[in-house]
């Protein structure tokens, strides 16, 4: 059950193209948007949120609010945690994958979302080639649906879920999102490696944009 327009709705928000994206959505449908980043002790933590105040639709850019969750996965052997050399090594998708990563963000947003007294969490899953990890797939994500909303009563949306990364990216172009300064790399803190399956994702989608 969608809300109603001007409702207010937390958006799961990380910087990337497709939660800014969303979030403009949003924003053009009159929604009171409520933006979280989860910093889940990600090396990439503190410019995906320096890129999540910077490119949200200005109206909403203050509200950002920041769940800081790092413990549950310290220690963890994954590149989306410890970061690497690039230089000096080749990364594998496999060890991009961190092990219920996306439920954890689902279930935390919930979990927020209800506490501030919210009962529609946005979140900008999207059909990817690249989605390796199994708690990226529909069924497990509507499982996630139907689980959080008969708990806390909080409903998971995922309006882009059956949309291709450049599809998004046009639909951002035409709401005048700053996509080309979204970030989005897994493997580097710095700037985009152009290599990992987010990097391809959103490279390739930018070039069959500037293409047609």
């Amino acid at each position: 059950m969608n809300p109603p327009h001007q409702a207010p709705v937390a958006l799961l928000a990380s910087g990337g193209l497709d939660s800014t994206v969303l979030a403009y959505w949003l924003s053009s449908k009159g929604f009171d948007v409520y933006p979280i980043f989860i910093d889940y002790g990600q090396h990439c933590a503190k410019i995906e949120l320096q890129t999540a105040k910077t490119v949200l639709p200005p109206t909403i850019r203050d509200r950002i609010e920041v769940l800081h969750l790092g413990d549950v996965f310290s220690s963890s052997k994954s590149l989306l945690i410890s970061e690497t050399n690039l230089w000096e090594r080749e990364v594998s998708a496999d060890e991009l994958i961190l092990p219920y990563r996306n439920l954890f963000f689902l279930v935390s947003g919930c979990a927020r979302a209800a506490t501030l007294g919210l009962r529609h969490l946005y979140s900008a899953f999207i059909n990817s080639n690249h989605a390796a990890e199994i708690d990226a797939g529909r069924a497990f994500l509507d499982g996630v649906h139907k689980l959080t909303l008969g708990v806390g009563g909080v409903s998971i949306e995922m309006p882009f879920r059956d949309m291709s990364k450049t599809e998004v990216a046009q639909l951002g172009i035409s709401l005048s999102a700053p996509v080309a300064h979204t970030y989005s790399c897994q493997a580097n803190s710095a700037s985009h490696c152009g290599a990992c399956p987010n990097c391809v994702d959103r490279l390739t989608a930018l070039q069959a944009i500037h293409e047609t």
